[in-house]
């Protein structure tokens, strides 16, 4: 395949374009912190996941609408229209956007407002304040692997872009766009990544709304067939209950993610956090239809006859590839560029996002929490520094060795969704009934039963079988996915009460309290609880009770 010299100079000055606002922004943001920690002792580490907790509401909505209007959002609503219309096309649209819509309802409010109003640095905070360091830097593996799918994802189709309609090969194209990614990040952090995701989303919005008319008006389109098309699609009966479980997987395992949490807490009150995730999953929902008119024209244009491409559009390699081919083949070529700009726009936007929410993870939950508590700032910038080296990497190669995109997208939910909001959930709102035996148990017991229940991406085979297995694709027709996450939910929650009342009722010693969920003078106070209400209570005087010669326990706390 010939190398397209006049696409590839666009790109190039796209990159640079993107690469000098970034490190510009980085070095603006760093001289601004300086003077912030002459006055106030500003964190040098805090200040780069999360922009010194100050960002804006105008910059912090383009951003957090740029992070989810990825590559594979775009990519994905295009096939998804060409192949299934409305109710196929719906599942990535309506569900992100549900998905912001929720995560500002319950989630955003209560993760800022946490620590008197400070909020949280990352999202895996509560889980290590309740179950401890150790404990609750296990549920960073779950949340690292969500964002590496979706890294790689998203570069995955990138790439395929690239080799479509510039002819270049498909893993340079990969590892040269996560370099300059990762190369404004280091500069400037969250500030960089926000600023050039406003950029990238005006590239998205304004490319695709230019490529529609050009699309609409060439000759191969037949219109008249557009009325004969079934727009709103089918889906067959035996395939409801996993369109139900893939719906449910995007709205609800659309929300434990860093790069979501790493914007709200970067807002400048709980109010804004919630604002901005409402007024973007507005703007997801917009940013839809541009791919999903395209897709939906594709449908009705023949690529046989009327295009250089000369054949039908049939094979999943194709399908897969539907957007860069509309691109490539239903415009000229100069507003193919335009288009290819956007689609670059919206991949970089999100490329640079994961990175930094997997670094800042690792370095505050990981590196810091667990290991270095005492290291110091400038230490961990470093570390941060080659964490965020790494973490590219992993998605890169990943992006490299896994070809698909909607799958992908789904994929990097789907190991969250199971396993981390059941933990999210009962930790913000069931925290007194949650403890860390129920935490771990739930944690193993979602992530077995999910690898059980196969994978065909990965080719794991489906050892636990549900109802309505399909032997011939391999395929689980239950909604088993959601099944999961509502059973670790009741697990938690059941094997929690129970260590509770082992220990608490005395029929354990506190000695095998392995995680020390249980103060050692909790069997004293059930034991002081019974003869108060029993009336059998002496030398108990109004404030204080002693028993067998223990240490003196407020009798206010008896009441707990």
């Amino acid at each position: 395949m010939n190398v397209n010299i006049g696409g590839v100079i666009s790109v190039a000055l796209f990159y640079c374009l993107i690469l000098a606002v970034g490190i510009w922004v980085g070095w603006k943001q760093k001289r601004k912190f300086e003077r912030m920690r002459v006055v106030s002792g500003a964190n040098r580490s805090e200040n780069i996941m999360l922009a010194g907790r100050d960002m804006g509401l105008f910059v912090g909505v383009l951003t957090m609408t740029a992070t989810w209007v990825a590559g594979g959002y775009i990519n994905g609503t295009c096939e998804s229209a060409f192949t299934g219309g409305f109710l196929k096309c719906s599942t990535m649209a309506f569900g992100y956007s549900m998905s912001l819509l929720l995560g500002g309802m319950f989630f955003a409010k209560p993760m800022r407002m946490a620590h008197k109003g400070r909020g949280y640095v990352t999202m895996l905070d509560p889980f290590q304040e309740k179950y401890g360091s150790r404990v609750g830097g296990l549920l960073f593996l779950p949340a690292l692997c969500g964002e590496i799918f979706w890294s790689a994802a998203i570069l995955s189709a990138l790439g395929s872009i690239f080799t479509v309609m510039l002819g270049l090969d498909n893993t340079l194209s990969i590892i040269i766009s996560a370099a300059v990614a990762v190369t404004y990040t280091l500069f400037g952090g969250l500030y960089s990544v926000a600023y050039t995701d406003v950029i990238q989303l005006a590239c998205v919005l304004f490319g695709l709304l230019f490529c529609i008319p050009f699309v609409w008006t060439h000759p191969a389109v037949d219109h008249e067939a557009m009325s004969q098309v079934d727009w709103l699609g089918t889906i067959p009966l035996s395939s409801v209950g996993s369109y139900v479980d893939i719906y449910l997987l995007i709205i609800l395992g659309g929300i434990p993610w860093q790069v979501y949490f790493q914007r709200v807490l970067a807002c400048r009150s709980p109010q804004q956090a919630q604002y901005l995730s409402y007024i973007a999953a507005f703007g997801c929902l917009i940013l839809a239809v541009p791919p999903a008119i395209l897709g939906s024209v594709a449908r009705v244009t023949d690529w046989k006859n009327g295009t250089e491409y000369g054949q039908d559009i049939t094979t999943p390699e194709e399908i897969k590839s539907i957007l860069p081919l509309i691109l490539q083949y239903l415009t000229p070529k100069w507003v193919s560029f335009i288009g290819l700009g956007a689609v670059s726009a919206a991949i970089m936007s999100s490329a640079d996002s994961t990175v930094l929410s997997t670094s800042s993870m690792f370095v505050h939950n990981i590196y810091k929490t667990v290991f270095f508590p005492k290291s110091s700032e400038h230490h961990l910038v470093h570390v941060m520094w080659v964490s965020i080296v790494v973490s590219a990497g992993l998605g890169t190669v990943m992006a490299i060795t896994v070809n698909t995109i909607y799958g992908l997208t789904y994929l990097c939910a789907d190991v969250v969704y199971v396993v981390l909001f059941p933990q999210l959930l009962l930790v913000i709102y069931a925290g007194d009934y949650t403890n860390t035996y129920g935490c771990i148990t739930a944690f193993v017991t979602g992530f077995t039963l999910r690898v059980l229940s196969g994978e065909q991406l990965l080719n794991l085979p489906a050892v636990l079988k549900f109802p309505f297995y399909d032997e011939e694709t391999l395929e689980q027709r239950f909604p088993f996915r959601t099944f999961l996450m509502l059973a670790s939910i009741v697990l938690q929650l059941i094997v929690s009460a129970v260590a509770k009342n082992v220990f608490v009722q005395g029929y354990l010693s506190p000695k095998y309290d392995v995680f020390k969920c249980f103060d050692s003078n909790s069997s004293i106070i059930v034991a002081i609880d019974s003869k108060l209400n029993s009336g059998d209570a002496k030398d108990i005087d109004e404030e204080t009770f002693f028993l067998n010669d223990s240490q003196p326990i407020p009798l206010r706390q008896s009441s707990k």
